[in-house]
């Protein structure tokens, strides 16, 4: 459809080609009802190329973001990593395969609530996410499950069948507290809920494994501070991966490196085509204890480039020299959601927008709502990173 931008342009040169006509016949250019005919024709096509977003590619600007979703075979699984409309950092991440769709966390703001909603649905048809995924209690990865008042969050606009969560954290937030309201309210109405745990240790009717498709599985992993309290809530994030044949996609929330060494040391991590970056890019994530076990060939990064939302170091900034440097001992294919373009007025733009990795199983594709730039061929990465270990 036409954005309003466009549509305003349309109709104005509509208006105008419209009013030269009707001069042009009172000039006698067309001769009598010859010059009415065209005068209509030429309105009702132009109108109506308006109407149906028929001129939307004539007078689309260069600073005008378009985000046309990424079209995905029915039987491909698709792991979305989300924009979230916002400037600041969060996670996101929607999977698809056949009729079931989950969701691993809502951030970044209670406000992506609608960011969210809007993306899902266009690949969502019938209102239910069978599995949805908080890994921790922070706000950048619980507060679009809550929402607004303007607009409600994920466990008000989707019905959500079995919700996974995080079986231990210190949080007091308000943020946190309004995530158990609404999820509690989602259990009133039927959901299943579950921790990290009872899935991992098979209790009380949750799984550790639950078949998505045929050949395709959603497994929760271990790791120790499901059980042991840590100093860092990130610590408490929920780990899972997707098993697809011979090819496996993790996802740690916001687990640091003492959570990814207890990873490594609970469960058997195969070889990993896609792993989405631990912390945004943090430089206590992702560390070599873990990159030396999954060896992954495609890496997602979730955040607002440059953003110093968190520090206004610039090497610390998501995603961090440090990331930069251990990733690229792996793999050059890494891929950024969004850009900061001003801190000060926090102004973002698409990096590489909306991530769309998707596999049959043998082999996969990865195309974004942007550009498929690598994160090392973008100019900001030219001007504030270094590829490799820096001199």
């Amino acid at each position: 459809m036409a954005t309003k931008k466009t549509k305003s342009k349309a109709k104005s040169a509509a208006k105008k080609a419209v009013k030269q006509s009707v001069r042009n016949a009172k000039k006698g250019k067309y001769g009598g009802i010859v010059a009415i005919v065209l005068v209509l024709i030429l309105g009702i096509a132009l109108f109506g190329g308006y109407q149906f977003g028929l001129f939307d590619g004539l007078f689309h600007r260069e600073d005008e973001k378009t985000t046309s979703p990424v079209v995905v075979d029915t039987d491909e699984l698709s792991v979305h990593f989300l924009e979230l409309g916002n400037w600041y950092t969060g996670d996101c991440t929607y999977i698809k395969i056949g009729t079931v769709d989950i969701l691993i966390d809502a951030g970044s703001r209670a406000s992506s609530a609608q960011a969210i909603t809007e993306y899902v649905n266009q690949y969502c048809t019938d209102g239910v996410l069978e599995y949805v995924i908080a890994t921790h209690a922070h706000q950048d990865h619980i507060a679009g499950f809550v929402g607004t008042k303007e607009f409600p969050g994920i466990f008000e606009q989707f019905e959500c069948e079995t919700i996974i969560d995080f079986p231990r954290t210190d949080a007091t937030s308000q943020v946190y507290r309004n995530y158990c309201e609404k999820r509690d309210a989602e259990v009133a109405k039927g959901a299943k809920h579950y921790t990290a745990l009872e899935c991992y240790e098979n209790k009380n009717g949750a799984q550790r494994k639950y078949t998505l498709a045929e050949g395709v599985e959603l497994e929760i992993l271990y790791q120790k501070f499901y059980e042991e309290k840590t100093s860092d809530e990130n610590n408490y994030s929920v780990c899972c991966m997707i098993n697809q044949g011979n090819q496996h996609y993790l996802f740690t929330g916001d687990l640091e490196g003492d959570g990814e060494e207890s990873l490594v040391q609970m469960n058997n991590l195969p070889h990993c085509t896609l792993f989405k970056a631990g912390h945004h890019g943090s430089r206590t994530s992702t560390t070599y204890a873990l990159l030396d076990e999954i060896t992954p060939e495609v890496v997602c990064v979730c955040c607002c480039a440059g953003s110093d939302e968190y520090t206004a170091t610039n090497k610390n900034q998501f995603p961090t020299q440090e990331f930069c440097t251990r990733v690229s001992d792996y793999t050059d294919k890494v891929y950024v959601t969004s850009l900061s373009l001003d801190n000060e007025k926090k102004e973002f733009t698409s990096m590489n927008g909306n991530i769309v990795f998707s596999s049959k199983g043998d082999g996969y594709t990865v195309r974004c709502s942007a550009n498929d730039t690598l994160l090392k061929d973008t100019e900001w990465f030219k001007e504030n990173r270094v590829w490799g270990e820096p001199e």
